[in-house]
Formats: C-alpha cells, sequence, structure tokens
C-alpha cells in the first residue's frame, strides 16, 4: 500500500511546438478518456487538467457533464467512474497552491520528458518514496513537443524518460501516462 497522495497533470501551456516556439495546446477528448481511466486504475488522487483559456475549459464541462450526468453515465458507469477524479486548473502555479493548501505541506513536482536530464530521477527511487513515504507528488506530463524548460528546471524531480535511446521516441500522451503510472504505482514485479 502506497503512503504518497499522487497527483498528475497534463498541461497545455507553455508548450513547445517542434520549432521549439511557446504554444498553448488543445484539450482533447482521448486524452480525458484514457488518462482518467489509467489514473483511476492506479488509484491517482486526481487528474488535472490545466489550461488558460476559458473556453477550453468549457469544453472540458462539456465532455466531463455528458459522462457524469448525461446519457454517457447511464450507457457508461465506468467511464463515469474514471471521470470522477478529473479537476482543472487555469495555470500550474494555481494547482500547486490549490493542492499545498489542501495538503497543507509541500508538493514535490516531477516533471516527465522523452529526454534526459542532469537531476533525473529514477522509476526505483521515485516509486520507493511513493510507497514509503508520507509526501504528496504532482507528476506533470506535457503536450505538444514538451514542457517549457524552465517548468522543468524549477521541478523538484524529472522522472527518467521511458526509453531515451530508442530510435523513435515520440509516445502518445495517454501512453507515456499509462506506462509511468504502472511503473511508478503498480505492482513490484520487475527491478526498475
Amino acid at each position: 500500500m502506497r503512503k504518497a497522495k499522487v497527483y498528475i497533470a497534463l498541461l497545455h501551456y507553455p508548450m513547445y511546438n517542434k520549432r521549439m516556439d511557446i504554444i498553448t495546446t488543445s484539450i482533447t477528448n482521448l486524452d480525458l478518456h484514457d488518462i482518467s481511466r489509467a489514473a483511476r486504475t492506479y488509484d491517482v488522487d486526481a487528474f488535472f487538467l490545466v489550461h488558460p483559456s476559458p473556453s477550453q475549459h468549457e469544453l472540458i464541462r462539456d465532455i466531463i457533464s455528458y459522462w457524469q450526468e448525461g446519457f454517457g453515465g447511464e450507457y457508461n458507469p465506468d467511464r463515469k467512474d474514471a471521470f470522477s477524479i478529473i479537476r482543472t486548473a487555469t495555470t500550474l502555479e494555481e494547482l500547486r497552491e490549490y493542492l499545498e493548501s489542501m495538503n497543507g505541506d509541500k508538493v514535490f513536482t516531477v516533471a516527465t520528458d522523452a529526454r534526459l536530464y542532469s537531476n533525473t530521477i529514477s522509476y526505483s527511487k521515485l516509486k520507493n518514496m511513493v510507497f514509503n513515504e508520507e509526501k504528496s507528488f504532482l507528476l506533470l506530463f506535457g503536450t505538444g513537443w514538451g514542457i517549457q524548460k524552465e517548468i522543468m528546471e524549477a521541478c523538484d524531480y524529472i522522472l527518467q524518460p521511458i526509453e531515451a535511446d530508442r530510435r523513435y521516441n515520440h509516445l502518445s500522451v495517454r501512453s507515456a501516462v499509462s506506462i509511468i503510472l504502472d511503473r511508478l504505482l503498480g505492482e513490484y514485479w520487475f527491478n526498475l
């Protein structure tokens, strides 16, 4: 049984595009469905969608409403359950402040990326912290071509890439979230 609280956030700004310009990405229906299902499967405490646009928050509300209050919730109760852990925030800073005030203690931010950094933390070290220490962790997942460098550098930890040395290294965020949650919150069935 894990001792730590674990939250995940899907960031949509500030992200890089393939030219390394700072952009805002759009909410996608598939991300909500697939990430909430993975998060619910691994008992994540909450899944936050972080986006600065009011119109994108309205889209999130419409999608969630369909699966929570509309026909979708009756048709697919499992999806209704998965969507129950989705929350929203306008900025990462707002989210951090909310979690720290709610928990009454520091929330450690853990960025994820397909690249290696000098302050990378291994899966085994983070997994041991999650299962053995009473802390709170916020795992940050990026969209587009990755999270802005300044945000990465401000995080407490940067998780090692899933497989940095692959010739092709461009998983969908939905796939990456599932793999990372299994490695960090799943059973200790392999050596990390």
